[in-house]
């Protein structure tokens, strides 16, 4: 069977083998392809060996997904069987028991490789009474899940974490006021004027009077400065159209007088999506939002609400085991304002770094493990070099200092009380569970369960295999 296929698994065999497993227990587990327009016809083709044929359509992402909308399959004696079914079969084996407990008989989190060759839409993830509002509302008024109107595709919360694998741009979550500011006042466009106004407070009496009908409920306790952001906010992405040519030529000249990098990344980022979508006025909310600049392995997290947009290169992203998306612009795509302003978090802050470096991940050799402080995943980023491998000691005090910990603190370093998800992204590597072992090459992966307990990625000794090699781990936490 190949890598994967483009035609999403359609389960209608018997139930699965999974009860009666044989010794073979870390299984072969297929992605699943998504194309979108902003996607490249090269990178994600290169990195999983595509013949030319897949070339001839952008790739934007490769999901090792446990959603029922998208599942992945697994190849378990010799059958490919869709995730979610043989989940379904053997929930305790597969995902287990605490993580049956704590999220119910599924994957916990959905992993995928996107690649952005232009960005992307602005867009913010339900928290989680939002999408189970959402999707009960849709589901009254008869929204077909694959509907493309269709906003809320589950009833979970989604958050996400997005790892570096090449250099990698995005504009996430709302900065500081006099950034904001300083971004603005260098254009000419009515708009951007009237997104001043706001964030200063000094509008016309009633200019914001629709803005403020749409404010969440929550926002009777925001301070003010934090609704003047939602006022600029919603002025971006319910305006008419911009003068592109204009508003081209302002933000080349504010990039070429920028004092500041982070002021001429923002104007950067800016057009670039104004060149992807001319006359779209949501492109001027990228000015009043974080531009972040990530080299490989260097990582940013996405709390619920938080408005983002990814702008530009390769990555790992990691997410709750949800398909819930909410659009404002730069797409050509379904847009739901209404619920994204409902939803959108409006508190400036600085970019979240999750990655974690402690000893024991140092422990565990060349890996940097990304814990973003949520219940469902966590992700490693590894390499291994057989003609540099690490002392064989390292091994054994990782293991034992990982269960000093759980002892200790409830939880340990190195997950392995729950499902697994391992990529091999470039070289070959080994991965080893305490029941199983399997050589993975460049675009191969595989699902460990739960029941495997501890397992770990290694180099590959001789052979045919390449002598070192880069991998992806997604786990749960425990």
């Amino acid at each position: 069977m190949g890598r994967f296929a483009y035609n999403e698994p359609e389960w209608t065999g018997p139930s699965p083998p999974c009860r009666q497993r044989k010794e073979t227990s870390v299984y072969t587990i297929l992605p699943v392809p998504k194309q979108y327009a902003w996607g490249s016809n090269e990178h994600l083709q290169r990195l999983f060996h595509l013949p030319e044929v897949a070339r001839e359509k952008p790739l934007a992402e490769m999901w090792y997904s446990g959603h029922p909308q998208s599942p992945s399959t697994v190849e378990i004696d010799g059958r490919a069987v869709p995730l979610t079914h043989a989940i379904g079969e053997d929930p305790d084996g597969m995902v287990g028991t605490r993580g049956v407990t704590q999220f119910g008989p599924q994957l916990p989190f959905l992993l995928k490789l996107i690649c952005a060759q232009r960005p992307l839409s602005l867009q913010v993830h339900p928290v989680g009474f939002q999408a189970r509002a959402g999707y009960n509302a849709e589901n009254l008024r008869h929204v077909p899940l694959d509907a493309p109107e269709r906003s809320f595709k589950d009833m979970n919360a989604k958050s996400e974490m997005v790892v570096a694998l090449e250099p990698f741009q995005a504009s996430v979550g709302f900065a500081g006021r006099s950034f904001a500011l300083r971004n603005l006042e260098g254009l000419r466009s009515p708009v951007a004027q009237r997104m001043i106004r706001a964030l200063q407070g000094n509008g016309a009496e009633g200019e914001f009077d629709a803005a403020d009908r749409m404010l969440p409920v929550d926002a009777i306790v925001w301070p003010e400065h934090r609704k003047r952001v939602f006022r600029a906010f919603h002025t971006a992405v319910t305006a008419g159209c911009l003068d592109s040519g204009e508003l081209r030529d302002d933000l080349l000249c504010s990039m070429r007088t920028a004092d500041h990098e982070r002021t001429r990344l923002a104007c950067d980022f800016t057009l670039q999506a104004a060149d992807a979508f001319p006359g779209d006025p949501s492109v001027l909310a990228l000015l009043m939002m974080n531009p972040v600049q990530l080299e490989e392995g260097e990582s940013v997290f996405l709390p619920t609400g938080v408005p983002h947009a990814y702008i530009h290169g390769m990555g790992a992203e990691i997410m709750t085991n949800s398909d819930n998306v909410l659009r404002a612009g730069m797409t050509v795509k379904y847009k739901d304002i209404p619920n994204l302003l409902h939803c959108v978090d409006c508190k400036p802050s600085s970019p979240v770094d999750p990655s974690d470096s402690r000893l024991a991940a140092f422990l565990a050799g060349d890996v940097v493990f990304y814990r973003p402080g949520v219940s469902e995943y966590v992700l490693a980023y590894g390499h291994v070099d057989a003609a540099h491998g690490p002392w064989p000691l390292v091994s054994r005090l990782a293991r034992r200092y990982d269960r000093l910990v759980q002892q200790v603190t409830g939880h340990g370093y190195f997950p392995h009380r729950g499902p697994r998800v391992v990529v091999c992204t470039q070289g070959a590597v080994r991965c080893v569970s305490e029941r199983d072992e399997r050589i993975l090459r460049q675009g191969d992966a595989v699902f460990v369960p739960a029941s495997d307990g501890w397992a770990h990625v290694e180099p590959v000794a001789g052979g045919e295999a390449a002598p070192e090699g880069s991998y992806l781990m997604a786990s749960t936490p425990f």
